[in-house]
């Protein structure tokens, strides 16, 4: 394959050979882009794992404050005279009955999920009339 030498004019060159530079240079320029793409892909990806790492620190941190701060509800419902093991039960009846209404509002939003009935209606509607496209007048396209 020719290059263009920074002196040289493309003028003197024949047609294949200015097809082949272009040619070549178009490859060079989609290689060039796909390396860019690679690196900031690679980039993000690092940014991405630091914030995954960084949310499941807090998540942690998060977890472990949940569970003071039930020991601390426990011990003040002991402080207001209930006994030790009626307070742990009743903090955690308080988050059965949390846990039991967060499952019931998923239920009930999975449940409202359609599965796109729309678009399988409308994909349906167009291979029926594609397979009876014309009827008499034009062959179907499928049998």
């Amino acid at each position: 394959m020719s290059e263009a030498l920074p002196g040289e004019r493309t003028e003197d060159k024949s047609l294949g050979e200015l097809v082949a530079l272009a040619s070549s240079n178009v490859s060079d320029l989609v290689r060039a882009e796909i390396d860019l793409a690679k690196l900031e892909m690679k980039a993000d990806a690092k940014k991405a794992a630091w914030g995954g790492v960084m949310f499941s620190i807090a998540a942690l941190i998060a977890g472990l404050i949940v569970i003071l701060l039930s020991i601390a509800a426990a011990y003040g419902l002991v402080a207001v005279g209930i006994w030790h093991w009626a307070a742990f039960l009743i903090v955690a009846g308080v988050y059965l009955l949390l846990a039991l209404a967060l499952l019931g509002i998923g239920y009930l939003r999975i449940k409202k999920i359609d599965g796109a009935k729309r678009t399988r209606k409308t994909l349906k509607d167009d291979l029926t009339m594609l397979r009876h496209r014309g009827d008499a007048d034009t062959p179907a396209l499928t049998d």
